[in-house]
């Protein structure tokens, strides 16, 4: 046998092996049959052992033995027992979804909201000062006082969108449109959600007494928290669209009158906002409008308007009197009219104000939502947020706020401004606040593959960059490499434009070459920003680079990873940046962050949400990404450093430049730039550059020389 032909035909094995690869399975792929993220086992319930694969053939196998005793007795009994949601969740099926969900007693409700992770809570309504402790024996009466203020509830889930209709008596157009769309299992967030929303009564159920006041009246408020991806948009889209048409179906009025407010930090999220709106109003006669620039929202100015035009003539001689001092700015557009307004708070709270000295009031509006409200509340958005909450007077607004990340000072300001609010307005002082948590708070999603990845320096970050940028690339401990599409973050925007820069000629010709790669960043128009986007979600651009504007809420449903190119401000940046990937359920990417020598100190954060995030999904200490002992050798940052941190991030990165001494002078001014070139090609780049706008500078003040001198020769001359 000829050895030329072995050695042949195994090469011709390994190239068929290489072929082959790119058909396997990438992260985020395809669509999920259950977006749920969590499950638990339930013990015991009602004496049986439930299991999530097996309830199932128990059950049949008892109702068959039941019909074999007597084939002409009524089934009751079996439906009784099949009324419990649970078995329906576990198996994933689709047929059981045609089964009439019944109201579940408080110890079912207990068992299927702990199986998935789900905690609601009744804060307190007046929410007393800290208590300083002064002695070790005070310390078991402070704690227990502040369990009884909390009180944890359990309301009734939501088992299948179908028990909208049936249950919680949604309207039957938008029943179709949640049909037409797909939805079947809600995730946990919406089965906490939407039965409190839509029909807190029946959700409540024991715990009515608890929020129900003397009227009988029920006013509540939610604070919900959870995962990215975990479809927080529709669980407060569905109720104030179904609310919207409900009222309008009953006073039979025909006029789009502003009755919703959601507020969004970002314009990417806005507009992805109205887009899902959309999908669930067609047939409903809700108007959804996206804030625009020189929008006007409120209708007193178009009375005032009316008034003037009828006395053109006194106006026209007072202009340059007393009309002139007043602050009002008259414009000619009419008010939009629409029954949801989504917007980002900058530009909603100065449509209220541009045309009055005070803030425009909005007495129609009933439902105020805050999307990333932790955002929203932060002192970067919260005048903004604040002026638009105080702006809606309407005695009946009910507000959510919703976020991935929320801290207790969110949640005390946001208790806080709730109550502020109704002492103004002379309402009832007691407002009822439920918050709902979906698994663990302020935690990354367990099913994202994460990576530290220790680059020392700069240089070595854009070389462990380029490395991901080929498919057939292997890492370190033999995993496959990063496959487009992908996000990278940077901290500033020169950054993201310097990486974008290096990166531009990096994807050969034939695979696309340079349109594969884009930068996106608040510099760019609206157009642009739009543009982008929709190239990125068609499959156009495979690799976007981009600043924290898109880690929050916007939903890329294709994305296998996320490259932290420069280290988060902050853990809550780092669980909405890797929430991009893996969203509603689907096999989460892969999230790599880079860090340098200047990074250590400030890694810690995030080595702890990896280690949190690998404990949830049941990793043990050897299939663990992050060890024990990297966690004990990272340096634990001080308050005012993670406070400096989150206002600023990483010293030596700020604009791209370095960090300056004391004497004010820039140090490290070329490591902290992203660029292939070594220092010395740098600063012979830089002396030529000098060296030509001092020759064209020494040309400009020799012709303004000779232009002198002509002039004084000639004046000579005149004279």
């Amino acid at each position: 046998m000829d050895i030329l032909k072995l050695l042949s035909r195994s090469t011709k094995q390994t190239t068929r092996t290489r072929k082959d690869a790119p058909s396997t399975k990438l992260p985020s792929a395809g669509t999920s049959a259950n977006p749920q993220l969590f499950y638990d086992a339930i013990p015991e319930a009602r004496g049986k052992k439930r299991k999530r694969g097996r309830e199932t053939e128990q059950v049949q196998a008892q109702d068959e033995a039941e019909s074999n005793v007597n084939f002409f007795e009524e089934k009751a009994s079996v439906s009784k027992e099949k009324k419990s949601p649970a078995p329906k969740l576990a198996t994933k099926s689709e047929s059981k979804t045609d089964i009439v969900a019944e109201l579940l007693d408080e110890g079912e409700c207990r068992q299927l909201l702990r199986s998935h992770r789900l905690k609601a809570t009744l804060l307190p309504s007046n929410k007393p000062a800290k208590v300083i402790k002064k002695s070790k024996k005070k310390k078991k009466a402070v704690e227990s006082t502040k369990k009884e203020e909390y009180k944890q509830i359990y309301p009734q889930p939501l088992v299948a969108f179908k028990d909208l209709r049936s249950t919680y008596g949604i309207s039957g157009r938008m029943a179709e449109n949640l049909v037409q769309q797909g939805y079947k299992i809600p995730t946990e967030v919406q089965m906490g959600s939407l039965p409190l929303l839509l029909r807190p009564k029946i959700a409540l159920g024991e715990s009515i007494n608890e929020v129900e006041d003397a009227n009988g009246e029920i006013h509540v408020d939610l604070l919900a928290v959870a995962p990215t991806g975990s479809g927080k948009t529709l669980a407060f889209l569905i109720p104030i669209v179904d609310q919207i048409m409900q009222r309008r179906r009953a006073s039979e009025a025909k006029e789009h009158v502003l009755e919703a407010i959601v507020v969004a930090p970002t314009k990417e999220l806005a507009t992805q906002i109205v887009n899902e709106a959309k999908k669930l109003s067609p047939g409903t006669g809700v108007k959804v409008v996206g804030m625009r620039k020189g929008m006007r929202i409120t209708k007193e100015d178009d009375q005032e308007q009316d008034e003037s035009s009828g006395d053109e003539g006194e106006d026209e001689e007072d202009d340059d009197g007393e009309d002139a001092e007043k602050p009002r700015k008259r414009t000619s557009q009419p008010a939009v009219k629409a029954d949801i307004m989504v917007s980002t708070p900058g530009l909603l709270f100065s449509a209220l104000s541009t045309d009055l000295a005070q803030p425009a009031s909005l007495p129609t509006t009933r439902t105020l939502v805050l999307d990333e409200a932790d955002v929203l509340l932060d002192p970067l958005f919260r005048d903004q947020t604040l002026g638009v909450w105080n702006s809606c007077t309407n005695p009946e607004l009910r507000v959510t706020l919703w976020s991935a990340t929320m801290g207790s000072n969110i949640e005390s300001l946001a208790s806080s401004t709730i109550q502020s609010r109704r002492s103004r307005l002379d309402l009832a002082p007691t407002s009822h606040i439920i918050r709902l948590v979906v698994g663990l708070k302020d935690s990354a999603i367990p099913n994202i593959t994460h990576r530290l990845v220790y680059a020392a320096t700069e240089p070595g970050k854009l070389i462990a960059l380029r490395q991901l940028l080929h498919p057939t690339a292997k890492s370190t401990d033999a995993t496959q490499s990063l496959r487009p599409p992908f996000l990278v973050f940077t901290q500033t925007i020169p950054r993201a434009v310097a990486l974008h820069s290096e990166l531009l000629y990096d994807i050969p010709s034939e695979a696309g070459g340079s349109t594969r790669i884009a930068v996106l960043h608040a510099e760019l128009s609206d157009t642009a920003r739009s543009t982008i986007m929709t190239r990125f979600r068609n499959g156009e651009i495979w690799i976007l680079i981009t600043t924290d504007i898109l880690s929050r809420g916007v939903d890329f449903r294709g994305i296998n990873g996320v490259v932290n190119y420069d280290v988060p401000n902050s853990g809550a940046a780092y669980i909405h940046r890797v929430g991009r990937t893996g969203r509603a359920g689907r096999e989460g990417g892969v999230a790599v962050t880079f860090y340098t020598k200047e990074d250590i100190p400030y890694v810690k954060a995030v080595a702890n949400i990896i280690a949190a995030s690998e404990k949830a999904a049941g990793k043990g200490e050897s299939e663990a990404g992050m060890k024990r002992w990297l966690l004990d050798a990272l340096p634990t940052p001080s308050k005012q450093e993670k406070k400096k941190l989150k206002l600023h991030g990483v010293e030596a990165r700020r604009g791209g430049l370095g960090e300056k001494n004391k004497e004010g002078n820039v140090k490290g001014k070329w490591k902290s730039q992203i660029s292939t070139k070594s220092g010395y090609e740098r600063k012979l780049e830089h002396n030529r550059k000098g060296a030509i706008q001092g020759s064209r500078r020494r040309m400009l003040e020799a012709e303004k020389e000779e232009q002198n001198g002509e002039d004084s020769e000639w004046g000579g001359i005149d004279e």
